[in-house]
């Protein structure tokens, strides 16, 4: 447990609540630089399926991966709730397309608990905490682990 020497309570992190298939999910609030609304992503050959496509983003062209895709679930059917978390891994910016943006969670580190050690599959893999925040499971997610490689994006 990290306590705050001036409060002396247990240190807290703020964190990105979204739904994919009904479940709920986190990333940390610091890595988000942004959330847009879900529009067209141009597609690129031979990417893997996961990646929704390109989106130039004041200029700058953003990889967009579907989440529920990329932790091995049915891919988001995108609509007018669907959004997209641009975030920051690694020196790398990249959009997740998310079924809807929930709210930011103030999750001291006391609450946060290890994944259970499962195989690989279903994006187990990709979870570093559970929280359970009034009734509900939130998956925290690391996006360093999500990061597919840059040989991934090749055409």
């Amino acid at each position: 447990m990290q306590i705050d020497p001036i409060t002396g309570r247990d240190k807290s992190h703020e964190y990105l609540s979204f739904k994919l298939d009904q479940e709920d999910y986190a990333v940390e609030i610091m890595a988000v630089r942004e959330i847009r609304s879900w529009s067209h992503a141009d597609p690129l050959p031979h990417a893997p399926t996961y990646v929704r496509g390109m989106i130039n983003l004041r200029g700058i062209l953003l990889p967009v991966l579907d989440l529920s895709a990329r932790l091995g679930m049915a891919p988001v059917d995108a609509d007018r709730r669907s959004a997209v978390i641009v975030v920051q891994v690694n020196d790398q910016n990249l959009g997740l397309l998310v079924g809807e943006v929930s709210d930011i969670l103030d999750i001291g580190t006391e609450a946060l608990q290890s994944p259970p050690e499962v195989a690989d599959d279903g994006g187990a893999g990709y979870v570093s905490a559970l929280a359970v925040i009034e009734e509900r499971m939130v998956r925290i997610l690391d996006l360093g682990r999500l990061l597919p490689a840059k040989e991934e994006f090749a055409a």
